[in-house]
């Protein structure tokens, strides 16, 4: 008995200064990397990763091109997030963002690849130290790609639930600007999604899907693209993803043009200590299934040609404002 009780004493000791050397070990490189951007007079950016690290290091590489020598990119642990002092985190997906948030409420934030309903009220509490670049593509420019797809379009049909319900106020106000109108449909119980479903697309000439993960997610959107299918009816968006599911198309930013702009609010920072509001990258492209057009016999054009049909729409509409 005595034996065993030595043993097991021996064995947490060890586990113990395991644990305390790792630490310590993270703590130098934390501190040599903090060190090193300060004798080169440069300022230190550091960034909390999704855990993917062909992503991360995809993210890093397109930083640090756009800030070109001025900052240092310097990888953060979720414990070492507390002891950043002023320096601005970019996060990398909305995980690394709540974690951060968690370690560190007063750290300075840019979140990537964070979806506008997630963190727009993080931004509007904290100004100028919460901040970031909207993954997600304006539901306006999602619709005008449905238009410029079906040019005979003019009905819309929308799901939600009644909490997401307000992701599509602002649409719907814009819409009729375009010769288009929607209907929301809402529901509340899984079980009515798809009677409601049916009723949403003998409505609308194509089904809109926002990023509403209570609506669409893995779990629902086979169910989803089968029933609009087999009504002779299209779903645009949410995101690229979907379009690989099944969905005709989405629009979606580039990670070049999302670092770029990353870039620029970090460098915003720098000089005024806060960062512009979140907002949505200057340019879209458009990811389609060609595939599922055949299925449907529609007429497909190019990504290219269906986005600048959609800049052409938004560009009039411009237009006609300034006169």
């Amino acid at each position: 008995m005595t034996e065993n009780v030595v043993l097991f004493w021996r064995l947490a000791i060890t586990r113990l200064l395991r644990a305390f050397h790792t630490l310590i070990v993270a703590a130098i490189l934390f501190g040599s990397a903090s060190v090193q951007a300060q004798d080169n007079d440069r300022s230190v950016v550091y960034l909390a990763g999704s855990g993917n690290i062909t992503l991360d290091q995809h993210i890093q590489n397109l930083l640090e091109n756009y800030l070109g020598n001025q900052q240092d990119l310097v990888f953060v642990s979720d414990e070492r997030a507390a002891l950043t002092g002023n320096a601005p985190i970019v996060t990398i997906g909305p995980r690394a963002f709540s974690r951060v948030r968690q370690a560190n409420r007063n750290a300075p934030v840019l979140a990537m690849l964070a979806a506008q309903d997630f963190l727009k009220e993080f931004a509007t509490r904290s100004p100028g130290q919460v901040s970031g670049i909207y993954y997600d593509v304006p539901l306006l420019r999602q619709a005008l790609i449905g238009k410029a797809i079906l040019p005979q379009a003019t009905r819309i049909a929308l799901i939600s639930t009644t909490n997401s319900a307000e992701l599509y106020d602002t649409l719907i106000d814009q819409l009729p600007q375009y010769g288009l109108e929607a209907r929301l449909f809402v529901v509340d119980d899984e079980k009515q999604l798809i009677p409601t479903l049916t009723r949403a697309l003998s409505y609308g000439d194509f089904l809109l899907a926002a990023p509403d993960s209570a609506i669409y997610n893995p779990r629902t959107i086979k169910h989803i693209l089968l029933t609009a299918y087999r009504r002779n009816r299209i779903v645009i968006g949410p995101s690229q993803a979907y379009v690989k599911a099944g969905s005709l198309a989405s629009g979606y930013a580039s990670f070049p043009e999302m670092a770029e702009m990353a870039a620029g609010y970090l460098q915003e920072f720098f000089k005024t200590g806060n960062f512009p509001e979140p907002d949505y990258p200057a340019s879209f492209q458009v990811e389609i299934n060609q595939q599922v057009a055949r299925s449907l016999n529609i007429p497909l054009g190019s990504s290219e040609e269906i986005t600048r049909a959609v800049e052409l729409l938004l560009n009039n509409k411009r237009g006609q404002g300034d006169e």
